[in-house]
């Protein structure tokens, strides 16, 4: 488990925790931009047997197991995710839905009574159901606005995209969204 302590104070006192899914580091840098802004606990989301390196072979597995329905063994094990008050939830855009592996997290997690906030980078073809497959899987839980962002496009060969001007757009538009959706230190 990747995680680093939070120098910050959460937002009211609330515990927050940040999980994400990155193949090519743009959402993870995303979501270093909320742990920036909000603290917390961040977290690395990994499956037991990595994806290919190979982007066809990515993509045809993943389209396999959201045809198949199944969901990928964890790596990554957070202990009592029930402390948590707010949890975040990052990922790529795979083939318009959620990637199988946070379907994994979120089912293995009980989450009933939490805000659930679901963040996203993209090839430019959107978040696709990855927003409303969250809300499907969270019935129980608050889940404000999501927050999207085009990232790299890896079948172009363009992987991370995160610097410069960039980083420096996204990083403004992560902090105004914080703000509308009333997450953000005072």
């Amino acid at each position: 488990m990747t995680s680093y302590s939070n120098a910050q104070t959460p937002v009211d006192k609330k515990k927050i925790l940040i999980v994400y899914l990155s193949r090519t580091k743009n959402t993870k840098t995303v979501a270093e931009m909320i742990y920036q802004k909000v603290g917390g606990t961040l977290v690395e989301l990994e499956t037991e047997n990595p994806y290919p390196g190979d982007y066809q072979k990515t993509v045809d597995q993943v389209a396999e197991e959201n045809r198949t329905g199944y969901l990928p063994p964890l790596k990554t094990k957070i202990d009592s995710v029930e402390k948590f008050d707010v949890v975040f939830i990052g990922f790529p855009t795979w083939g318009m839905e959620l990637p199988p592996p946070m379907k994994s997290f979120l089912r293995q997690n009980d989450l009933k009574g939490k805000t659930v906030v679901p963040f996203n980078t993209n090839a430019g073809y959107g978040v696709g159901n990855g927003f409303n497959t969250v809300k499907g899987l969270c019935p129980e839980s608050r889940v404000p606005e999501g927050f999207s962002m085009e990232g790299g496009k890896e079948r172009d060969g363009i992987l991370f995209v995160m610097e410069g001007e960039k980083h420096i757009e996204v990083q403004k538009k992560v902090v105004m969204w914080l703000e509308k959706i009333k997450i953000a230190h005072p």
